[in-house]
């Protein structure tokens, strides 16, 4: 958390925003936010300079500077970016608070400490190795089956990997797995044509659900206006342990898969290894 739609929300409802405005100051009540270079570069390098534009890779949002260069922000897991007025009473948590030439302030707010700011001259730095965009138009089935060629890993981590496919974390591949009746642990090698197909669509599908539902507020995402998203109320089996299948009746079960707490039906999802 947050994932790809959460992050595609947070684009969406903050570019308005931004996109135009000067940014006028910086205040960081935590320096370890910023990584790479000291807090007084970060500051210089973006105090003065317009935001032109504020795209979405992976899970990373990249702010577009007048100066040629990219302020980076990566929410990780329970980072939210809420706008209000300057002067407002900080939340609880606030790490840094972006100051805009008309009065509006980007309050980067983080609970855990583990979000990131960084300003590169080239965004292929942070997120070039990131896999392709599992919503583009160049995202085709021959794109996805590609990427599971010679794949070792389970199908939950693979799903979760960055490098594979990009913006897909615990919470979505849980879901699609479930949608698919695939069992975590499956290897791609044992997939047939018709679950790749499978696969496929129901990633694509549910991505775009949850970013229509602004989201899913599991635990500390919110939206940049303060409010929860929706798509949680979505979920068949993600953070659900121990309730009953919407399907079957049979209560979920967690495992962890390659470190990740996975959701699943074992009546939906059967272990075709046993």
């Amino acid at each position: 958390m947050p994932e790809l739609p959460e992050v595609e929300t947070v684009r969406n409802e903050l570019a308005p925003h931004v996109i135009g405005r000067r940014i006028t100051g910086l205040t960081f009540e935590w320096d370890g936010i910023v990584k790479k270079i000291p807090v007084e570069d970060f500051r210089d390098g973006v105090i003065g300079q317009e935001i032109l534009a504020l795209d979405r890779r992976g899970k990373y949002l990249l702010f577009r500077l007048s100066s040629g260069q990219y302020m980076i922000i990566h929410l990780k897991m329970t980072g939210s970016l809420l706008v209000q007025k300057t002067g407002d009473e900080l939340p609880r948590f606030t790490r840094a608070v972006i100051h805009l030439d008309n009065a509006t302030d980007i309050v980067f707010r983080d609970p855990r400490k583990f979000g990131v700011m960084r300003l590169v001259k080239d965004p292929a730095s942070i997120v070039g190795k990131l896999g392709p965009e599992p919503l583009k138009d160049d995202f085709t089935i021959g794109v996805f089956r590609e990427r599971l060629v010679n794949r070792k890993a389970p199908m939950k981590a693979l799903l979760c990997d960055q490098n594979v496919i990009a913006g897909i974390g615990s919470m979505y591949a849980d879901e699609v797995m479930f949608d698919t009746g695939i069992y975590p642990v499956r290897l791609p090698e044992s997939l047939s044509d018709e679950e790749k197909d499978h696969l496929y669509e129901a990633i694509r599908r549910i991505l775009w659900a949850a970013i229509e539902n602004k989201g899913a507020s599991i635990n500390t995402y919110y939206r940049p206006d303060g409010s929860e998203g929706t798509a949680h109320f979505e979920f068949n089996v993600a953070h659900r342990g121990g309730q009953p299948c919407n399907v079957c009746g049979t209560p979920i079960e967690r495992m962890v898969v390659r470190g990740r707490g996975t959701y699943y039906c074992p009546k939906c999802q059967l272990d075709k290894s046993r």
